[in-house]
């Protein structure tokens, strides 16, 4: 089990998620927080899946929530 940052952004027209740690461009989206966690988690397991774990810069483990205006920034556990 692999655990990442994921950064979230709030917009006028959605969610957009990105998780730190990965090379290359993983991006989920979404209309609700819900989905785009959903999205970005699928768009990792695909991005490990295809590219293997040679793509993983950086695990972070134990990492904190951390609270910011309109980015929300939680480990996810895929």
């Amino acid at each position: 089990m692999k655990q990442f940052k994921i950064i979230v952004e709030k917009h006028q027209d959605g969610y957009v998620a990105y998780p730190l740690g990965l090379k290359g461009v993983v991006v989920g989206q979404g209309d609700t927080y819900e989905e785009v966690l959903s999205d970005v988690k699928s768009a990792i397991r695909f991005h490990m899946e295809s590219f293997g774990e040679a793509m993983l810069v950086l695990c972070l483990l134990n990492c904190m929530i951390l609270f910011k205006p309109l980015t929300v920034s939680l480990c996810m556990s895929i």
